[in-house]
């Protein structure tokens, strides 16, 4: 890991950012550096240490499809050494006629060696129920 992340937004544009560009070792960069990180990913075996994660991720970069995202950061919490970011990703893929929100956590530490991403979890949107909504953080 060679990269320095001095805040969590950092981290979680790089991370991003590694998505846009297909590259899974900067992704990878990103995450902490322990058996005990952990990613699940919308119908997958949830997947815990870097080996499962970089496996988990390897087809996603490596593959043709090229995703179109858009992050919307819905909330942000920070406690001490730990912060919580919850994300609406806007995904397009080729052919897709508008893009599939989807909802994300990821969880953030602040280490020796900067902020690491410890925890990514997404799962689609679920359907609007009436008087439940989002707090608008714009």
């Amino acid at each position: 890991m060679s990269a320095n992340f001095s805040t969590p937004q950092d981290a979680e544009d790089a991370y991003y950012d590694a998505i846009d560009e297909k590259d899974l070792e900067a992704m990878m960069a990103v995450w902490a550096d322990s058996d005990d990180i952990l990613c699940l990913l919308p119908m997958m075996p949830a997947q815990r240490g870097r080996a499962g994660i970089g496996r988990l991720w390897e087809p996603l970069m490596s593959g043709e499809v090229v995703l179109d995202m858009e992050i919307k950061h819905l909330a942000w919490l920070e406690v001490g050494d730990v912060a919580i970011h919850l994300v609406e990703e806007h995904v397009q893929a080729p052919g897709m006629e508008s893009s599939q929100i989807v909802y994300a956590t990821n969880v953030y530490q602040d280490t020796t060696n900067g902020w690491r991403m410890l925890m990514h979890q997404n799962s689609p949107t679920p359907p609007q129920t009436a008087g439940l909504q989002m707090p608008d953080t714009d």
